[in-house]
């Protein structure tokens, strides 16, 4: 069953195409991979995806709902959560803090109840912290949680950004260059934890990367993107074989 539904999605920004007349869909609990030369258009389709930015044309389902334009705050709401090809982290703040920011998605009280801190602010409060604390767990970072994350190893701050988007207990993660600038037992740490987030916590996952090894090692479907459009899909033995990738890669003699 698909989970989300890409339906001839266009991006254009006056005479430049970002995204050309794409068509993706995404099985509920898949690993499904978007890779691609720089300026391909993933993370223009990670801005769509997520409301940051607004198609040209075309249509996006999650299930049955249509949430093509609606803004970034609703669409987190309905349980899409994404990292970032650059730490946007809060580097004064705690491992703790940052990640508690993740569930604010969750978040009811309102202003009074909350100053006051009684009742179901207090249950609230209580609810998000375990559910930060198994986090924290689930990642291995328990060592770090109460240092800054400005302090931290780069591996550490992509992982604590992970956990973030964990924090909003999400049906979709869109995962974007997960590994970048790691080195390899950073990169094979991260493989593991997004391998185990996808079958053990049953989250589908989005992913743009590239690190060809960790694509072809975990991802299930491998959709390749060159000047916005989509030039190739399949498992990751159909991509490594198929010309127009090589071509799109390496160019022609």
């Amino acid at each position: 069953m698909e989970l989300l539904e890409v339906q001839s999605l266009s991006l254009r920004f006056g005479g430049i195409v970002a995204l050309a007349d794409l068509n993706i869909k995404v099985r509920e609990g898949g690993l499904h991979a978007v890779i691609g030369p720089n300026g391909a258009g993933k993370t223009s389709l990670f801005n769509c995806l997520s409301g940051v930015y607004r198609p040209t044309t075309g249509n996006i389902f999650l299930k049955d709902r249509e949430i093509t334009g609606m803004k970034p705050h609703q669409i987190s709401r309905l349980g899409i959560a994404r990292t970032f090809q650059n730490i946007e982290l809060f580097a004064n703040m705690t491992v703790m803090d940052n990640l508690l920011l993740g569930r604010h998605v969750h978040m009811k009280t309102g202003p009074f109840s909350g100053a006051l801190f009684y009742g179901r602010a207090l249950t609230e409060e209580v609810h998000c912290r375990l559910k930060v604390e198994e986090i924290i767990d689930f990642l291995e970072i328990e060592k770090v949680r109460k240092k800054p994350v400005g302090s931290l190893p780069y591996g550490i701050q992509k992982r604590v950004e992970l956990g973030r988007a964990l924090a909003m207990q999400p049906n979709i993660l869109l995962l974007d260059e997960p590994v970048a600038g790691m080195n390899v037992e950073e990169t094979e740490d991260m493989a593991r934890f997004i391998l185990d987030i996808n079958e053990e916590l049953g989250v589908t996952i989005i992913m743009v990367e590239h690190d060809m090894g960790v694509v072809m090692d975990i991802a299930e479907i491998v959709t390749v993107l060159d000047f916005g459009a989509k030039i190739a899909e399949g498992s990751p033995q159909e991509i490594q074989a198929n010309n127009r990738v090589i071509e799109a890669y390496l160019g022609q003699e």
